[in-house]
């Protein structure tokens, strides 16, 4: 682990605990472990459990925390959070060069997106609410929120699914318009008609995607952009080579979120076109009804009724 390396993680960390717990309330009493991936060594960093395979490296005043390395086990290009250590939810990340965030600043946003997850999954109910949901069949890994047997090749479902984003899209567009409510009623028509194409079980996935990816999609474009607005980044940071100011990272995410709801194909992007639904809901949502976060962990999996 580089210099660089520890002034990405450090600024990331200075991100979440000034803005984490504005946006989501026990966002900074999530673990923020980190496991970051290099072509040859794993670095841990700010976990309190460390595996046997880890050496202990010393302390880092830089990143306030002990740092233990062991041999490489996952993947370079890995950007994800789950029980990867001891049961903790962990964010494993791969450097910028080797992963789609394809600079610094993009970098840190995307683990503040995991961070997002981790603290998801530190909820005491979370595993058994989302067991709850009966989606997962006969799979007990998890792996059916990757795999689940939507209908993405299925025609009707595909030309419901593209109205309805294109409404979500004309209302995002049309935020500062004087008939921004009736772009949004218009929306919400789109989604009840796509609701209405899906079986009961695939429209709770779709639901469960947009809570959980899309709305961590949101979460990711939302600090950014508060990072842009009032935060200034350490000098350590900004001599990076690959620096980005914040606010526009922010901008160049909203921007990405809005073009793929224009663009999107459901049976090439399967899931992750998913993402952008929620990542547009969650700007409007704030527009709409400001405190609809505060329902996140009460109205579990599902957005329909923050709109209300």
């Amino acid at each position: 682990m580089d210099l660089e390396d520890r002034i990405r993680i450090a600024e990331a960390r200075r991100i979440a605990e000034r803005y984490g717990d504005t946006l989501w309330p026990g966002y900074l009493e999530a673990p923020f472990a980190v496991l970051l991936v290099t072509r040859e060594a794993e670095f841990l960093v700010h976990h309190s459990e460390p595996t046997e395979d880890f050496v202990h490296l010393g302390y880092d005043t830089l990143l306030e925390s002990d740092v233990y390395c062991r041999d490489r086990v996952f993947e370079v290009n890995l950007l994800a959070s789950f029980p990867a250590v001891s049961g903790v939810p962990t964010i494993v990340i791969g450097q910028p060069h080797n992963t789609d965030a394809s600079h610094s600043t993009r970098w840190v946003t995307t683990l503040l997106h995991e961070h997002f997850h981790q603290w998801q999954q530190s909820w005491p109910d979370y595993y058994a609410a989302v067991d709850s949901l009966g989606l997962a069949g006969k799979d007990s890994t998890g792996m059916w929120m990757l795999n689940y047997p939507f209908p993405y090749d299925s025609l009707p479902v595909r030309g419901a699914f593209e109205e309805m984003c294109r409404r979500l899209w004309e209302a995002l567009d049309g935020i500062d318009a004087a008939d921004f409510r009736t772009r949004v009623d218009a929306y919400l028509t789109a989604k009840a008609v796509f609701k209405d194409v899906l079986a009961e079980d695939d429209y709770a996935y779709f639901s469960f995607q947009v809570w959980q990816e899309g709305l961590a999609r949101y979460t990711e474009y939302k600090l950014a952009r508060l990072a842009g607005d009032t935060y200034t980044p350490t000098e350590l940071f900004t001599s990076l080579h690959d620096y980005v100011p914040f606010d526009d990272d922010a901008g160049r995410i909203r921007d990405h979120i809005a073009t793929e709801l224009l663009r999107v194909s459901l049976k090439k992007s399967k899931r992750s076109a998913f993402y952008h639904v929620g990542g547009a809901e969650g700007i409007l949502l704030d527009r709409i009804n400001p405190g609809w976060r505060q329902y996140y962990l009460t109205r579990k999996f599902c957005t329909d009724t923050y709109f209300r």
